[in-house]
């Protein structure tokens, strides 16, 4: 039997399941680092989500019983994870469960900022007048527009593949893929990518410095739109913002952002900004599926 550390909100079906295969678990959640450095001594795997994080000090108070942290989603940015590995401690992730989920809000992004849907709610709400509104909110439609993938992984080929569906072109910039099996799709360089999209959406791992900053903005299409639901810090905000409020961008979506959860409420309350607390994963088919890869991990280690 196993002790596992359950840190962050998941399906009940996954503990439950843990329960099942007969380990111990104990499900906390909103734990710091000095609760965690005091809880973690004495389990077998750490559960954790993007809110945990696993700093040194807390996979030093898990040395000598710990041997894997499971992120339940994709990105392992949150845990010091080279530090982990290190030290003998395995570090896994669940990378496809949760794919169609943030497949599917970054299309709901694109259709919120063209057709202000986020913004036309907010203003009907606050009491403007109806005409007024319907009046300046002439969007654009989907259709025919060409977007702008970068990062032609898991997500961004369901991305693709919905995108597709809508009547959009595909181009797509990967480092790292240089065909992503999806005969409508183009693969092009950044620079291209960039000079030709409508709307640009990101789907890549946690970066060092951003992505997309203010050269990459200023080689972008007048009217533009920036899609993010990857890593908060791969759009560096205070350009995207800058260009909003230029006229260079016709909009953005911003699921993840830099200093979550304390954002930057300039940014998050600016009117041709479609905005959400980092719900990528949340449904409740993503987290059932994430629970299923949790499950397999946990079976491979602890049987």
């Amino acid at each position: 039997m196993a002790k596992i550390l359950v840190c962050d909100k998941v399906s009940q079906k996954l503990i439950d399941g843990i329960q099942q295969m007969g380990h111990e678990v104990l499900y906390k959640t909103g734990m710091d680092e000095d609760e965690l450095v005091k809880t973690v001594p004495g389990f077998n795997a750490m559960v954790v989500r993007s809110a945990t994080k696993v700093t040194e000090k807390v996979i030093d108070a898990g040395l000598g019983s710990l041997k894997v942290i499971i992120r339940a989603g994709v990105g392992i940015d949150n845990i010091k994870h080279e530090y982990a590995k290190s030290k003998g401690i395995d570090v896994r992730n669940t990378p496809a469960a949760s794919s169609p989920s943030v497949a599917e809000l970054a299309i709901a992004h694109m259709f919120s900022v063209y057709r202000f849907v986020a913004r036309s709610t907010w203003r009907l709400r606050k009491g403007d007048d109806f005409k007024k509104i319907k009046k300046e909110s002439q969007g654009h439609e989907l259709f025919g527009k060409t977007l702008g993938i970068i990062g032609i992984g898991r997500i961004g080929r369901e991305v693709a593949w919905r995108a597709h569906a809508l009547g959009m072109k595909i181009i797509a910039h990967d480092p790292y893929i240089t065909d992503p099996g999806l005969d409508y799709v183009e693969m092009v360089s950044l620079d291209d990518l960039l000079a030709r999209a409508d709307i640009i959406t990101l789907h890549v791992p946690k970066t060092d410095k951003p992505i997309i900053g203010r050269e990459e903005i200023a080689r972008m299409k007048d009217g533009a739109v920036i899609i993010n639901t990857a890593r908060g810090g791969v759009v560096d905000e205070e350009a995207l913002l800058e260009a909003l409020n230029s006229g260079k961008l016709w909009g953005a979506g911003i699921d993840v952002w830099e200093n979550e959860p304390n954002i930057n409420p300039e940014l998050m309350n600016h009117p041709l900004v479609s905005a959400t607390p980092h719900l990528g994963a949340t449904t409740s088919e993503a987290q059932d599926r994430i629970g299923e890869e949790v499950l397999k991990i946990i079976k491979e280690y602890f049987g």
